[in-house]
């Protein structure tokens, strides 16, 4: 039964919320992510007090700010370096460069006789196009190019500077550990300061004149005036922790603790150790229900295999509800970690038709497949495996972003997490391509059929009158969802996407939305392909984070349960590699979140969250015991 729209949430079904953002940011200001893990501001867009001229006291009338950027705008500039020294550190600043223009930016400065560059490594800025020098933008100078990682096939060159006159976007890291330098948030190179391959390529440069190059482990960082015009912005810096550690961008902390939700559960016909002697880890991706009174809870693998079990905490038994291994691609094999099966929705009508949705890759096809499958007509606890009608077979072109996750919105209709093909960078370009299923939120009526389709499209998608577009599109810019989830009582559509090199987002999907890649990721920019002036202006993220606190998001679910008083009505989430798990706070009024607090102070890499009737949230990892749900207490 659908609900009429007028009855479902606003903001799920509004064409946008208030808070967006186009390309360019609003420029120097600390967002409360970056504010709370440490980064700092080195220009405020309205004065240098942060700045002066090398062996200098003041900054010179050469450099200026104009329109909250700093410019280099005059003759006898003079190279700009901080007040302040810096050893471990991270530095992100957005440049724009001259037609023809060269410029710079050093680290590790140290004053001495000569100009920076005798003491301090220069990332080089210029246009690419009509520069004059053949080191180019994000290079380190005469030491290290942009290059592919060795495990691509096919070894692009990589250059993702945008032209001159626009803004690009540096981020360099330098540590003992290991330094990195990404330009437009695509990654460039590592370099250790010093090490075998360091001391070679500083022997065969120009720099092996100066015995003070690259020697310091602290200095100055510089802004080179190479005679051209630059102007910099959204120049912000982080220091590293003794052990390189950053702080937590957190509130405060909840202090809650981890349980085993079914402590006495077997799963049926699973063992962790295979006839081979291998361990195998049971996965759990998805914990749902159906809207019948058997108070069941369904439990999906990756590896295709879905139970069944009592929503009871001394429940012990399961059963194997549907057995897809022989008909999904193993997440084992090489590469193919984000891939098996990814997504699983109960029809909201189930108690009366027995229809459920599955997500996954298949066995020995590159594509995706949604398919539905129905309930066996003997036994309530069984599926029948002959019952499949494939609705959806999507092209995949690499193993990974299948994304996969599958949700059942209040008005009915099947909501699909689809990630942009896989690789890296976007290949396909096919984030705002708008005629392409990859990177987008589908929306489709499950229950209809349409234009030889074995599902309708509901009238109001955004996209459905739009020539050269997908019908299904309900909302675009999308990497790799992980996962999706409704808030039960608000209607809202919350989505984790997980960023490549930098940034991890946390989004609320809305129709016809705009999530900015891959022009963006997160609310800095991404590669320099042009951006479709058709596009409508990428939608400001909820909450993102940097890769310094965490590389791979998982996706959660709003807490609606009263058992844990302190977690009603907040978004919880988590990051895989880090471990933590986090829960945020929302102001619909401006799009953005006011709170994020840490729930555990355990370490869990969690790869989904669930959810039973009642609202309770449950939190699911790896185990090969089989110790996968957890809850809260």
């Amino acid at each position: 039964m659908r609900l009429p729209l007028g009855l479902i949430s606003l903001l799920a079904f509004s064409c946008g919320p208030t808070a967006v953002m186009a390309d360019a940011p609003d420029a120097n200001v600390l967002t409360e992510s970056e504010r709370l893990s440490g980064w700092e501001l080195l220009f405020d867009g309205t004065s240098t007090h942060s700045w002066r001229n090398y062996n200098q006291t003041e900054v010179s009338d050469g450099w200026g700010v104009k329109d909250g950027n700093l410019i280099r705008q005059s003759g006898g500039a003079g190279d700009l370096i901080t007040k302040q020294k810096f050893d471990a550190f991270e530095l992100s600043l957005q440049y724009r460069i001259s037609p023809g223009g060269n410029s710079g930016v050093m680290f590790h400065v140290v004053e001495t006789d000569g100009p920076p560059w005798h003491t301090g490594p220069e990332l080089q800025i210029q246009d690419n196009v009509g520069g004059h020098d053949p080191q180019k933008a994000g290079w380190l100078y005469q030491l290290y190019q942009s290059t592919p990682p060795s495990w691509m096939k096919d070894k692009p060159t990589i250059d993702a500077t945008r032209a001159a006159g626009q803004w690009n976007e540096i981020y360099l890291r330098v540590a003992p550990s290991g330094s990195l330098v990404c330009l437009n948030g695509n990654h460039y190179y590592n370099f250790r300061i010093g090490d075998d391959r360091w001391q070679q390529r500083v022997a065969k440069s120009k720099f092996a004149a100066f015995p003070q190059f690259g020697k310091a482990g602290s200095g100055h960082i510089c802004l080179q005036d190479h005679g051209d015009e630059v102007a910099f912005r959204n120049i912000k810096v982080r220091r590293l922790g003794k052990d390189e550690s950053v702080p937590a961008p957190i509130h405060g902390h909840l202090r809650r603790k981890s349980r085993l939700a079914f402590p006495n559960l077997v799963w049926d016909q699973w063992e962790g150790i295979d006839d081979a002697g291998q361990v195998r880890a049971l996965r759990l991706i998805e914990l749902t229900f159906a809207n019948d009174t058997s108070n069941r809870l369904f439990a999906a693998s990756q590896v295709g295999a879905i139970w069944t079990f009592q929503n009871e905490p001394d429940v012990s038994q399961s059963h194997l509800f549907l057995d897809l291994r022989g008909k999904v691609k193993s997440w084992a094999n090489t590469g193919a970690n984000e891939q098996g099966l990814l997504g699983l929705a109960m029809h909201p009508e189930f108690e009366l038709n027995g229809k459920f949705y599955v997500y996954y890759s298949h066995r020995s096809e590159n594509k995706s497949v949604l398919s539905c499958f129905r309930v066996s007509k003997d036994n309530p606890n069984q599926a029948d495996p002959d019952s499949e009608q494939v609705l959806l077979e999507i092209d995949e072109p690499y193993q990974n972003h299948n994304g996969g996750c599958i949700e059942f919105g209040p008005d009915g209709y099947l909501y699909v997490g689809v990630g942009d093909g896989g690789y890296r960078n976007d290949p396909l370009a096919s984030g705002q391509d708008l005629s392409q299923i990859l990177g987008k939120i589908l929306r489709i009526d499950v229950d209809q059929s349409s234009e030889g389709k074995p599902y309708g499209i509901p009238s109001d998608n955004p996209f459905v009158d739009v020539t050269g577009t997908q019908a299904e599109i309900y909302a675009f810019g999308i990497r790799n969802p992980w996962r999706i989830a409704f808030d039960k009582e608000t209607g809202r559509l919350w989505c984790g996407d997980v960023g490549q090199e930098l940034w991890e987002e946390v989004d609320v999907i809305v129709r016809g939305g705009n999530y900015g890649w891959s022009v963006r990721e997160g609310t800095h920019p991404f590669g320099n392909r042009p951006r479709n002036e058709k596009r409508s202006d990428p939608i400001t993220p909820v909450w993102e984070y940097d890769h310094g606190i965490g590389k791979s998001i998982t996706g959660g679910r709003v807490y609606r349960s009263d058992r844990v008083s302190e977690l009603n009505g907040k978004y919880l989430y988590a990051d895989y590699v880090a471990g933590t798990i986090w829960a945020l706070s929302y102001d619909a009024e401006t799009g953005l979140a006011t709170r994020n607090e840490q729930v555990i102070s355990d370490s869990f890499p969690v790869l989904a969250f669930g959810e039973d009737p009642s609202g309770e949230v449950y939190f699911l990892t790896n185990s090969v015991r089989g110790e996968c749900i957890y809850r809260f207490e």
